[in-house]
């Protein structure tokens, strides 16, 4: 298995993922993090023409439930998840 498919995996089992393991998953699937004003975030994948836009997660570092889903259905709709 590759180490994207282990992230991607991950990144769906866990209940909470850690911004750090959506960081290195999102390298991994091609994204480029553009920081925007305050806690804006932009994961851009110019090649698919996909962007998915959050906050970062603040005070505690793990995704939001409903973040998650959010990321998750954007990259279910690009084809890295079936």
């Amino acid at each position: 298995m590759s180490q994207t498919k282990k992230l991607l995996e991950q990144f769906i089992n866990t209940p909470l993922p850690k911004w750090s393991e959506l960081i290195a998953l999102m390298k991994k699937l091609g994204y480029k993090k553009l920081e925007g004003d305050g806690s804006r975030v932009k994961f851009v994948n110019i090649e698919i023409k996909s962007v998915i836009e959050l906050h970062k997660p603040h005070p505690q570092n793990t995704i939001k439930l409903y973040t998650k889903k959010d990321i998750i259905k954007e990259l279910k709709d690009k084809g890295f998840i079936k």
